[in-house]
């Protein structure tokens, strides 16, 4: 199953036109409630949630490096 936010974070790097300010802010907040109930009770889901948002906020903050690595760890920890 793939994870909605790391998808626009690849989208954003592929073509950072094509993904507005707002739909990154967006995946943020989905991200971070994501990450909220992940830590609930779920490691593994915990760190992939805590991947995701790591993610997203450097997109938000249009940090090419830091989202490139996350999307790196992310498909590490999804192998």
């Amino acid at each position: 199953m793939k994870n909605p936010e790391i998808e626009l974070v690849k989208k954003w790097l592929d073509n950072p036109g094509s993904v507005s300010t707002e739909e990154r802010e967006r995946a943020a907040d989905a991200a971070t409630g994501a990450a909220n109930a992940a830590f609930a009770g779920d490691v593994d889901g915990a760190a992939r949630a805590y991947v995701v948002v790591c993610a997203v906020a450097a997109a938000v903050n249009g940090d090419v490096d830091a989202a490139k690595y996350w999307v790196k760890e992310y498909e590490e920890l999804t192998k």
